[in-house]
């Protein structure tokens, strides 16, 4: 078939990757270290002659520096986007350019991005994900041409003619086929970068996966009483799961005591741990909303809020959702623990209810305040989690989060009881691996 040659020809071709740097080193050292990985390289050293290039040929994956002249890194990806939409757009930039490097998100759509001076193992794997989301497009856009066609050609089609109808048919099938899997194995890849980042909150001493766990379930609630759609319902807790992920790009003095216990500068460093959270959500393009919304969390219905100081309908619902749900559950933490539970929920509701108008969008309170009896009810330990190696595991534990394998394929499904066939399996697989497997189990409550 014509569709799967084209996919055929297309995974047999060299990785096409252009170098945007106005300093000759720097592109050297690119072109030494992407040759060894069989890449076919082009190198630039201005931004218009780049897009000009871009313009003649088609490259899988572009990476451009943020400051240079003329033409800024972020100007370039800008333009870039509108030649080629597809190709895959990685920004190397210095840590004092965290601004410019929004700009370059919010106009140029870049895909990921690379501090200097970059690991090179990190850029290496960072490129290749890049390259497997483009050619994963291509091949979609090549399934699903031939689809159209062969819609087209149905269309065309005697209606006296049924066997050849029924033949057509069949190879609609086949092809859709295809592109179902190729479609589901893109979401599972989300999915897994989801359950990835919660696992590292989970996991640091620092955080607490349990509030985020909490905060999550609070999103939820919420959105169902909101009516809001179902893709929207879907997304509010994976703002609550991963509002905090930004905080691990950062220095743990910075979170690791309560905010009030902060000098001035560190807090103005703690709050810009959304903007983080943004930059590292970018390649997940799907949970653009849920990016929006952690970047915004810390925005005001009275507009007093930051960084932008949206206010009223201005600030996106999942931000005042995920602002409601977390300052909840801080109100919650500082009530008296000698409380019993139902009063300390009931505490963290006086507490939101008095800022309704003020600090939260009225809708949003009642919301809250319409589940707040089916919040009490939810509120129950799931016990400790630990983390251990496949050496350890022990019949009847229980897997805490789902493990997938570098590629996206789930392993174990969430809640999965252990058994002594399902430990040899991962301890067979652990072996291979040069570190041990850190799986998350649950303990007794």
């Amino acid at each position: 078939m014509q569709d799967i040659d084209g996919i055929k020809k297309l995974n047999q071709q060299s990785p096409s990757i252009l170098c945007l740097d106005d300093e000759a080193n720097v592109l050297k050292s690119l072109v030494r270290l992407l040759r060894q990985y069989k890449f076919d390289v082009n190198v630039s050293t201005s931004g218009h002659d780049a897009l000009e290039k871009m313009q003649k040929k088609q490259f899988d994956v572009v990476i451009s520096d943020m400051r240079m002249p003329q033409m800024s890194g972020a100007e370039f990806l800008a333009q870039a986007k509108k030649i080629a939409p597809d190709t895959q757009r990685i920004l190397l930039t210095g840590f004092s350019d965290l601004e410019s490097t929004i700009t370059a998100v919010n106009e140029g759509g870049i895909h990921a991005y690379v501090q200097k001076p970059w690991q090179n193992d990190h850029l290496i794997s960072v490129i290749k994900s890049a390259v497997e989301r483009f050619r994963l497009k291509k091949q979609n856009e090549i399934l699903q041409a031939h689809v159209n066609l062969q819609n087209q050609q149905l269309k065309e089609l005697n209606s006296n003619l049924e066997q050849l109808v029924d033949k057509r048919t069949n190879q609609i099938r086949s092809v859709l086929k295809k592109l179902e899997i190729a479609n589901e194995r893109e979401k599972n890849e989300h999915k897994s970068t989801v359950e990835l980042l919660y696992n590292f909150i989970n996991a640091n001493p620092y955080l607490d996966g349990k509030r985020a766990e909490n905060i999550a379930g609070t999103c939820t609630q919420i959105a169902r009483y909101l009516n809001i759609s179902e893709k929207s319902i879907e997304l509010a807790p994976i703002a609550g799961y991963l509002a905090q992920i930004g905080l691990l790009a950062m220095d743990p003095e910075l979170y690791n005591k309560p905010i009030n216990k902060l000098n001035e500068a560190q807090r103005k460093a703690f709050y810009t741990h959304p903007s983080m959270s943004q930059l590292m959500l970018m390649p997940a393009i799907h949970l653009s909303d849920v990016s929006d919304a952690i970047y915004h969390q810390f925005e005001r219905y009275n507009g007093n809020g930051i960084p932008k100081g949206l206010a009223k309908n201005d600030i996106p619902i999942g931000a005042m959702v995920l602002s409601v749900s977390r300052d909840y559950w801080e109100s919650y933490e500082q009530s008296d623990p000698l409380l019993t539970t139902k009063k300390r929920h009931e505490f963290a509701l006086v507490h939101i209810k008095d800022q309704s108008g003020n600090l939260y969008h009225p809708r949003i309170v009642e919301a809250l305040v319409a589940s707040h009896a089916k919040l009490i009810a939810s509120d129950s330990s799931i016990g400790s989690i630990k983390i251990i190696s496949a050496q350890e595991l022990k019949e009847n534990m229980i897997l805490a989060n789902a493990m997938h394998s570098h590629t996206g394929i789930m392993l174990l499904p969430k809640e999965h009881i252990f058994n002594a066939k399902s430990i040899a399996k991962l301890q067979q697989l652990e072996a291979k691996k040069p570190t041990p497997f850190r799986i998350m189990v649950k303990l007794a409550k």
